[in-house]
Formats: C-alpha cells, structure tokens, sequence
C-alpha cells in the first residue's frame, strides 16, 4: 500500500507539472492505478462514473452560478455598490477602504467566485480609490483579501463541488459558511481600522477627518443597492425560505441576472454570445475536474488508500487540533502550486477520511477547506485574484504578496480559532435543517 500512495502522489504531481489539465490528469492517474495495482475493469467503470456525475441534481446549481456571474459582470453593479456603500463609511477609521471588504460581501452573496467578486468590485471600487490617493498596499491588500470571500459566503461553486464530491447537503454547506464569511469580513475591516488608526498616511489627508454624511444622503445612496438586495432576495432569500432548492435558486438568480442587465442596457448579441461562450468553457472544465476526481477518488476507495492512510495517521496520535494544524500547513503549500479546486479534488478523497475519523463534522471541513482554498487565492505564484489586481494595476506579484499577507494571517487564526470552537460553524445549519 506504502507504493500505491507514493505512485499516487508522483503520477499526480507529474502530470500537473507537465501541463496536462486537471481533470484529465486525474482521470489518467486513477485508470494507470486501476491498471498497476488491481483486476478493476475500469474501462466499464469510468462510463457509469461519467453518467453518474454529469446526472447529479445538486450539479446543476454550478453552471448556472457560473452563468449568473458572466452576466453580472457585464453590468453596472459595480460602480452601484461604491455609490450606494460610501456614504456609510464616513465614521470608520480608512474611510473608503471599507468599501471593497462590504462590497465583496454583498456581491459574494450573489455571486459564488472568488475572482469574480475581485474582479467587479475592483473595477470600480480600486481605481476610485488609487485616484484619490488612498495607500496602494492597503487598497490592494484590502480588495485581494475581501475578494476571497466569493467561496465563503454562499452561494458558493467550491461548496457545490465540494458538496457533490463529500456527498454533503448544499443547503447546509451554505447555511454553514454565511456566519464565518461574516466573522471574516468584520475582522478584515477590523485589521483596516487598527492598520489605517497605526498609519494614518495611507488615508489621503483630505479623507482622515471622520464624518458622517447627512442621514438624506446615505438613505439616498441606498437605491444603487436595490439590484444587488433584488437578486439577494432571489438566491438566498428563496433557499433559506425554503421556497427553492440550491439549483431552483440559481436558475432564480440567472433570470433576475438577466433582467438586470436588460434594464441597464447591458445585452446585445456580442454580449450574450461572450456570456454563453464563457460559461460553456468554465463549466467545461469544473465538470471534466469533478469527473476526474470521481474517478480517482472510487478507485482510491477501491484500493484501500484512505483506509491505509487514516490507520497510518491514528499510529501518530495525533490530537485533533494537530490534524487540523498540520492539514493547514499542507494546504498552505499546496496552495503555493494549485488552485482552490485542484486542491479540493486532488486531496479530498485521502483527507476527508481522516477528518472525520478524528471526529470532526464533514459539514464543518468543508468551511475549513473553503477557506484554505481562499488562501490558495492569495498564495503566490498561483493566485487568482493577484492576477485579477495585476490585470488592473500592473503591480508585481512581490507588492501584493506583501499587501496581502495580514489578512492571508488573519485567515489562518481564523481558521484555528473555527478548529476551537466548531459550533461557529455548525450552529445555523444545526438550526435550520437540524443536526
């Protein structure tokens, strides 16, 4: 058993390394494994895999996340959220910094991705606030690290990947993620107001003084929110009602997408080709990941590899809290060379297995392992959302690493302070589906 991991690990490295998509390069390791170490007919295997990924009800839900999110791009949510959002940050210490950690919020609640939620509320929010001469390092590390929150706060694609792959409740998964996205969000505006209180000079000397904009004002400003309180309503509003499932939801969220962006005068026919054409491509490649994943997964199952490594970790004695500590660190450095879903389908099988036999909620992991992958956002040299602000800047990879480093430490305290108290975590879905 001691070759089949070490083949595992250097079938699955090698062929990453070689440029070989993710979901092929899975596929590939698990049919070489079936064929070095077992009699498994793997080539009967792999159809009925296929058609039992690709007709799984709860996958529907992350084409037309995917689908929502290409249009939502498209339209003028993002300078709606700076104008609707900064009239009510005059009283908080950094000013307009708070506006790229609350409106990455508010849209990661529509949206379900990291990169797109940088991407929308950066548009607007980072280029406003460079030109009034606000600290680039914190504007920047504030966007990078808020962005993040796209997984956390549902909907989000990784928890319907991981949903699907775990074979866990989507609606518990959400429900699970929405008090620590929050939790995370005030600690990141927390960090701007102790950061900004600590270096004052990185809020222009025009904006320092604090000043609450006139109550007309602010209750003004809310209008530009009412899109995003609209499709709010149509996503979470309708799950958490019990009025949809998951994927009803979602397809709510399409068509209050749509009518948004036909109201503001988004759509033609190059648009609507450019939204079909991306979400086909996108969801593409997730659905050829999950199959990959699938496969290399049951064949692990087959060959007794979690069985193997679980007995193996149990003879370490590790406490609990050390699991999920030394987990943490490998998920760092895996996040230095993958992306968040490479992580997830390359190491849930063999992992999963220990975190639960070590007694730990499968529910709970997923919200650890989503927030690890959002690391894995931020971890250079394969960060999603660096490229994003580097598209828009052109700043190096080395500045933002810098800039992002607090809130990249943030997220690990975060982390173990969710491993210390899990009912962070589990109390809403407790509460609302039982448990």
């Amino acid at each position: 058993m001691e070759i089949v991991s070490i083949a595992l690990v250097i079938l699955i490295f090698g062929l990453l390394a070689s440029g070989l998509w993710i979901g092929l390069a899975l596929i590939v390791v698990g049919v070489a494994l079936a064929w070095l170490f077992s009699g498994i007919p793997v080539e009967r295997l792999i159809p009925v895999y296929t058609y039992n990924v690709f007709t799984t009800a709860e996958l529907i839900a992350l084409p037309l996340y995917i689908f929502m999110g290409e249009i939502l791009f498209r339209t003028r949510l993002s300078s709606a959220l700076f104008s609707g959002l900064a009239p009510w940050t005059g009283r908080l210490p950094g000013r307009l910094l708070h506006v790229n950690v609350l409106a990455s919020t508010l849209f990661a609640s529509i949206s379900g991705s990291s990169a797109a939620t940088t991407q929308v509320v950066g548009k607007m929010s980072l280029m406003e606030l460079l030109r009034r001469g606000y600290g680039p390092s914190v504007a920047m590390g504030s966007l990078a690290g808020a962005g993040t929150l796209g997984f956390l706060i549902p909907p989000s694609t990784v928890m319907i990947l991981y949903g699907v792959l775990a074979n866990e409740s989507i609606l518990r998964l959400f429900a699970a993620g929405l008090i620590p996205g929050l939790l995370l969000a005030a600690s990141f505006m927390a960090w701007i107001m102790i950061h900004t209180t600590i270096r004052p000079e990185l809020v222009p000397e025009s904006e320092r003084a604090l000043s609450r904009a006139p109550m007309r004002e602010r209750l003004s400003a809310l209008k530009d929110l009412l899109p995003i309180v609209f499709l709010i309503l149509c996503v979470l509003g309708s799950m958490y009602g019990g009025l949809a499932t998951p994927s009803e939801a979602a397809a709510l969220g399409v068509l209050g997408a749509f009518l948004i962006a036909g109201l503001q005068g988004m759509l033609n026919l190059r648009v609507l080709r450019d939204i079909v054409l991306g979400s086909v491509q996108t969801s593409c490649v997730l659905g050829l990941i999950i199959l990959g994943a699938t496969v290399l997964g049951n064949i692990n199952s087959f060959l007794g590899v979690p069985d193997y490594l679980t007995n193996l970790v149990d003879g370490m004695s590790l406490s609990p809290i050390a699991l999920i500590a030394v987990l943490l660190l490998l998920y760092i450095a895996l996040g230095t060379v993958l992306e968040g879903f490479s992580i997830i389908v390359t190491t849930l099988p063999v992992v999963l297995p220990l975190v639960t036999a070590a007694g730990f909620d499968p529910v709970w992991f997923g919200v650890f392992l989503v927030i690890v992958v959002e690391m894995a956002q931020i971890t250079p040299p394969v960060a999603f959302n660096f490229l994003v602000i580097q598209n828009m800047t052109g700043t190096t990879a080395t500045t933002l690493a810098r800039a992002t480093t607090p809130y990249f430490l943030i997220m690990v305290l975060f982390v173990m302070l969710l491993a210390t108290f899990p009912q962070v975590v589990l109390w809403l879905p407790n509460l609302l589906y039982g448990g």
